[in-house]
């Protein structure tokens, strides 16, 4: 079994930050990848940024220049900063992590969502 902690969320301000953490356990051979995706309410599930296990990023051009991904193989973790928030930011966010649980069998893994709201 394999589980995705998130935590994070919250409500902030226009302008303000928030940092994102999500942490894989259980039986896990290697990272392939992991991210974050969101979805708002009446909107399609997005992809916001993606990370692999060996550092490469990708970044929706919504939020490049403003959130920064990063990972902590060691811990299985996977860190979004998220900078200089708009209301259009606001969203369910979900960890999502690509990983070999054995050498040859490859799953993807959801969070719960944390929920993200950018408002006055």
């Amino acid at each position: 079994q394999v589980q995705l902690v998130e935590s994070g969320g919250g409500l902030v301000q226009p302008g303000g930050s928030l940092r994102l953490s999500c942490a894989a356990s259980g039986s896990i051979f290697s990272i392939n990848a992991m991210g974050w995706y969101r979805q708002a309410p009446g909107k399609q599930r997005e992809l916001v940024a993606r990370i692999t296990g060996g550092g490469s990023t990708n970044y929706a051009d919504s939020v490049k220049g403003r959130f920064i991904i990063s990972r902590d193989n060691a811990k299985n973790t996977v860190l979004l900063q998220m900078n200089s928030l708009k209301p259009e930011d606001t969203a369910v966010y979900y960890c999502n992590a690509d990983l070999r649980i054995t050498a040859t069998t490859r799953q993807t893994y959801w969070g719960q969502g944390t929920q993200v709201t950018v408002s006055s």
